[in-house]
């Protein structure tokens, strides 16, 4: 009975850290496309929109492009541009998305162009995973989790690093 109650106990905790420890979310490969490194950053309670980011690397001999991104804990997801215009930095919608051209690989992050949440559901809370769906012209809908980073982080895994406050006509903020 004791021996049951060791392997028991045993199996027990290796269940018992398995759901306490955060999973991370995982690099995807879709067709020629891989997605690289999902992450978004936490909001603070209250916020209705957040920022999220990866890299998409095309190793096929034909472009894809992404047109859009869906998120069951947003309304909706934005592809953003961010660029400097007079010394301002000026945000603005991708309606066509953006291209992955052959043997290259295009960067969404915090300084550049990005995922922008709208209408978030709940806070994105550091740690945790949200799920989205990434709709290429080519590669169609592929599945990804993206990791919740701090509020502040610049890159996954970087911690808190302040925020980069945004100037210009947006007026998104936690992003």
């Amino acid at each position: 009975m004791q021996k049951m109650m060791r392997i028991f106990g045993g199996a027990m905790m290796v269940l018992a850290v398995g759901v306490v420890t955060p999973a991370s979310a995982r690099d995807v490969k879709a067709g020629d496309l891989t997605v690289v490194q999902p992450w978004a950053r936490a909001t603070p309670a209250g916020a209705k929109v957040g920022g999220a980011y990866l890299s998409i690397t095309n190793n096929g001999k034909t472009a894809d492009r992404l047109t859009g991104v869906s998120m069951s804990s947003a309304d909706h997801v934005e592809i953003h541009e961010m660029k400097m215009d007079g010394g301002v930095m000026k945000m603005r919608p991708l309606p066509n998305g953006v291209e992955v051209k052959p043997g290259q690989t295009v960067k969404l992050n915090p300084e550049g162009n990005h995922l922008m949440l709208m209408g978030l559901k709940a806070p994105l809370k550091q740690g945790s995973i949200i799920e989205g769906t990434l709709h290429f012209e080519k590669a169609g809908a592929v599945d990804v989790g993206f990791t919740v980073e701090s509020i502040g982080a610049k890159a996954p895994g970087a911690g808190d690093h302040g925020s980069g406050a945004i100037k210009g006509d947006s007026t998104h903020k936690g992003h």
